[in-house]
């Protein structure tokens, strides 16, 4: 993929992820496309350990994954976030 897609596909994984776990309306757009584009890569990691198919283009299958590495991920901060006794900066 295109740098292009690659901002779109995590923009679009990590604004839907960013709905799951109740963030979107803290987070921006540079905040859900950094996520998406992590969480991408971070469900690729998940799938093949597990021997799921992983990232592999611009479909609902790699959308899946990412959106799922997305939650992940958003689970990961969220974790850190109320460890550390406070809300993330707004």
């Amino acid at each position: 993929m295109g740098i292009i897609l690659y901002i779109v596909f995590g923009g679009i994984a990590g604004w839907l992820a960013s709905i799951i776990m109740g963030d979107n309306a803290r987070m921006g757009i540079i905040a859900n496309i950094v996520v998406g584009i992590v969480g991408a890569f971070l469900g690729s990691y998940i799938m093949s350990f597990f021997g799921g198919p992983g990232v592999s283009g611009f479909n609902i299958v790699s959308l899946i994954v990412a959106v799922f590495g997305a939650v992940v991920l958003l689970f990961i901060v969220s974790l850190f976030n109320r460890r550390r006794g406070g809300a993330a900066v707004r």
